[in-house]
């Protein structure tokens, strides 16, 4: 019952849904059964927002850069713009020439009795001991041209095909286009006959005693012709043009690219 006397306590009213504050009506209650505070609330979504922004800068900065698409035209290297550069070999209407690295500075030597014509120190060797062989049957072997670089042997193809107005396949059958010759590796060198030098760099120089005495005995020094009449690469014939293959790198630069 109540007490007459005493005066009836208002219940406290529960406030409804609509005066609960946006914020806080959705916010999850704390561990103590109370909601959080909006400015509390507030403030803690401002941070994960900060926190995931920063997050995602050091991501984009620290992550994989982007792939450039591979079908995009690209600069064309000097492999491309030189139409031979991507084989090791040309082809001139028939006549096929093997591109060939040029003979390190360093691994070149005179070739005694002329201070002019430099040879591989393997090739120079011997040579000089051929030559000295040669002379003990009266044969005496002079050498012509020796190592020449790349660029001297593209300013003698230039010159001489302008000089006989030749196309560059006629030329190509006589002379190595510039990177296709023999000479810029070391070990070839043109031969003449010391006491016919009327016929050096000629196809009569076949008939000499030189001629005679290499086809006989430049085997023995590791010495061959590099083209014979009829020879694979379709060059003309050069009875003076002879070349060493006396170890693995002479043997892999000749043959090696005749097998490509």
């Amino acid at each position: 019952m109540n007490n007459p006397g005493l005066p009836k306590k208002k219940s406290k009213a529960l406030p409804s849904g609509d005066d609960i504050p946006e914020a806080v009506r959705d916010a999850p209650l704390a561990s103590h059964g109370y909601r959080l505070q909006p400015r509390i609330l507030i403030g803690g979504v401002a941070g994960l927002v900060a926190i995931a922004f920063l997050v995602g800068l050091v991501m984009s900065l620290a992550g994989p850069k982007p792939q450039v698409n591979s079908s995009a035209p690209s600069s064309p290297s000097p492999a491309a713009s030189n139409p031979a550069g991507a084989k090791d070999y040309i082809d001139i209407e028939g006549h096929r020439h093997y591109r060939y690295e040029e003979a390190p500075a360093s691994s070149l030597k005179t070739v005694a009795g002329n201070g002019r014509i430099k040879l591989r120190k393997a090739a120079a060797q011997k040579f000089e001991e051929m030559v000295a062989s040669a002379r003990q049957s009266g044969v005496i072997l002079v050498p012509i041209s020796g190592f020449r670089s790349i660029e001297q042997q593209e300013r003698i193809f230039s010159e001489k095909q302008a000089q006989r107005n030749q196309s560059v396949a006629e030329r190509a059958e006589v002379s190595a286009p510039s990177g296709y010759s023999e000479h810029h590796t070391g070990y070839t060198i043109d031969i003449g006959d010391g006491k016919v030098p009327a016929l050096n760099l000629k196809i009569d120089f076949e008939k000499t005693a030189a001629f005679k005495w290499l086809q006989a005995n430049a085997a023995r020094f590791s010495f061959e012709m590099s083209f014979p009449r009829n020879n694979a690469q379709g060059v003309s014939y050069e009875p003076w043009h002879w070349r060493y293959v006396g170890d693995r790198d002479s043997l892999e630069t000749f043959y090696k690219a005749r097998n490509k």
